[in-house]
This record gives C-alpha cells, sequence and structure tokens, in this order.
C-alpha cells in the first residue's frame, strides 16, 4: 500500500486508474482503526477495482473542550490493518496540507437544517466540518464511489445530501452497523470507557430494541421515549438525546411516516456515545 501527505501524488495515481478505465472507491476515516472500519474497507473492494483510504484527525468538526488533541494515534496499525484489508493507496495529510489558511480562513461547506439538529445541536459548527472535509477530500481523491459507516446515521445524511446538491458523480454507500458481542456499536470511543462502563454501555442497543416493539406495537411515541430515558438513567448514562425521527430525513415523526429511526447519543461517564436503529412500522 502507497502512503502519502501529498495531494499531488493521490491525484496522479486516480487519474492513472481512470484513464485505464478503472474504478475507484474511498473510504476517509479519522484513524484508530477498528473492525468496523476495517468492514467499509473490504466492502469497498467489492465495489471498485482499487480503494483508497484516508487517515485526518480533522480539527473543524471538534469543538472547544472536546478530544481532539486525545483522539488516539496508531497509524503503523492502521497502516497494517488497511494493508491488510485490501486498501492500496493511504492519505494521511497533515492539518497544513488540508487547511494551508487555518480553519478559520477556511471556505466551508454547510448542509442546511439536517446540520442543526440533534448531534449538531450538542455540537454546533461539528456537520460544517464534516462536510468541509469530506468535500475537500472527495474534490482530492475524486472517487466513484464513497463507503460510510451507518452508525454515524446524521452523518451519513448530510454527506449524502451534500452530493446530490452539489451534483458531485459520487455514489455513497451506507454500510451496515459493526458491534461487539454484546451489541455496543463498534466506535473508536469505546476505548475511553472502563471495562465496568463498556458493560453497561450495551444497555444502549437493548433499550432502542424495546422501543422498537413498543412502537411496532402501536404504543405512543412520547410515552416509549420517556420510559427509554429512565432506563437509560438507571443504566448510568447521562441522556443528550434521544428521539423517533423519519428515516428518511431526520424529520419529527409522524403518523404516516412507515420508515423510522431511533436516533440516540449518551453520556457512559465523559465518553459520548452514539447509535441509532432504522425499523419499519
Amino acid at each position: 500500500m502507497i502512503t502519502t501527505q501529498e495531494i499531488t501524488q493521490i491525484r496522479e495515481q486516480v487519474r492513472a486508474w481512470h484513464a485505464k478505465g478503472e474504478t475507484v472507491a474511498f473510504v476517509p476515516t479519522m484513524g484508530n482503526l477498528h473492525l468496523g472500519h476495517i468492514t467499509l474497507i473490504k466492502e469497498a473492494v467489492k465495489r471498485a477495482d482499487h480503494v483508497v483510504a484516508s487517515i485526518f484527525v480533522n480539527p473543524m468538526q471538534f469543538g472547544q473542550n472536546e478530544d481532539l488533541d486525545a483522539y488516539p494515534k496508531t497509524l503503523a496499525a492502521d497502516q497494517q490493518a488497511l494493508t491488510d484489508a485490501g486498501a492500496e493507496l493511504l492519505f494521511i495529510p497533515t492539518p497544513k496540507v488540508i487547511y494551508p489558511k487555518g480553519t478559520e480562513q477556511q471556505t466551508y461547506v454547510e448542509v442546511p437544517k439536517i446540520c442543526d439538529q440533534l448531534c449538531g445541536a450538542s455540537r454546533p459548527g461539528h456537520f460544517r466540518g464534516v462536510a468541509t472535509i469530506v468535500c475537500k477530500l472527495f474534490n482530492i481523491v475524486q472517487p466513484d464511489v464513497a463507503l460510510f459507516g451507518n452508525k454515524d446515521f446524521q452523518q451519513l445524511l448530510v454527506i449524502k445530501t451534500m452530493v446530490e446538491d452539489l451534483s458531485m458523480p459520487i455514489e455513497i454507500i451506507g454500510v451496515e452497523t459493526i458491534r461487539e458481542e454484546s451489541g455496543l456499536a463498534m466506535s473508536s470511543r469505546n476505548g475511553y470507557l472502563t471495562p465496568s462502563q463498556k458493560k453497561q454501555a450495551a444497555k444502549l442497543k437493548q433499550v432502542m430494541d424495546a422501543m422498537s416493539v413498543k412502537i411496532k406495537s402501536a404504543q405512543a411515541i412520547e410515552d416509549v421515549i420517556g420510559q427509554a430515558k429512565a432506563e437509560l438513567v438507571e443504566a448510568g448514562f447521562k441522556p443528550d438525546y434521544l428521539e423517533v425521527r423519519s428515516a428518511i430525513d431526520l424529520s419529527a415523526s409522524k403518523a404516516e411516516h412507515k420508515a423510522l429511526v431511533i436516533v440516540a447519543a449518551a453520556y457512559m461517564g465523559t465518553t459520548r456515545l452514539i447509535d441509532n436503529l432504522c425499523f419499519e412500522r
């Protein structure tokens, strides 16, 4: 696998592949890779002739009191895992390469409405940072297809909307959330949990599963949410939000909506975990 910090090298290699009529899949990451990331790479191998990955901890999507400096960096292990999974080209730019004028002077991309709610309300500016870096990486890599995990449901919807609104010729594919045996969604942030917290954190998926069953049986959504929040608190969580929305556009759920998604964010200790569950009623 070729590893580079240079935009020109990425473009030259992708251009050479495209010149031969070969397709390129792209998986952007922030590193500290786990099985969820590797699943994206393996799925990308099935979708295109060549796979490009990136590792970049994006300062634009972190708030002032968030863990940018503490974010784990495991480049050597990540490179080996990516190579083993089938990636051929890895882009590891520095902040100076991505934001040569600094983040304050950077042109940004913002997706209206979707960006401002749920995680966007809790983390102002987060999705502006996500949309901007993904747009920039797409312009650098020029992939035919890009893959993202369904765990970050709102992020996936932001990226799909951006690609559609800006007429980017890229197919966006969401890949099923990879979970630990307990049901806890795999995340780099799980490494911040103590063993006992990790065991407790599995309750989040259990609560969402129970919510979907109750909603399918026509129980009032507000009552279901209230009960579920109480269960999370009892399990040691501090809920940020727990809501039922349209799985199509994250709008408030209505009686006529059949495709729904439960979206959740909650703190276990100081670690903020997110998860979601899509279902039909």
